[in-house]
């Protein structure tokens, strides 16, 4: 894992139609299918919205959705860890 990976934190989410949005703290900002993560997509618009950053930005938690996404994951590539 390199030290932009790493060091990643997330500073805001959002969504649209399509993706899971993320913007970094060091403000770079991806995009993410939200096929990649089927609970997600499966969700209510306001189910999505109510999440909270965990570790100070590293990760990303759905409590009424039971999901959890690691940033730094993301960006080595990791998806739902849940498909079989």
């Amino acid at each position: 894992m390199n030290t932009l990976t790493a060091k990643s934190r997330a500073k805001k989410v959002w969504f649209d139609e399509r993706s899971l949005w993320i913007l970094l703290k060091d403000g770079r900002k991806i995009s993410i299918p939200l096929g990649f993560f089927p609970r997600l997509k499966q969700a209510k618009r306001l189910d999505l919205e109510k999440f909270t950053l965990s570790g100070d930005g590293t990760g990303i938690h759905w409590e009424s959705l039971d999901e959890d996404i690691s940033v730094p994951g993301l960006l080595n590539g990791i998806g739902d860890l849940t498909k079989k």
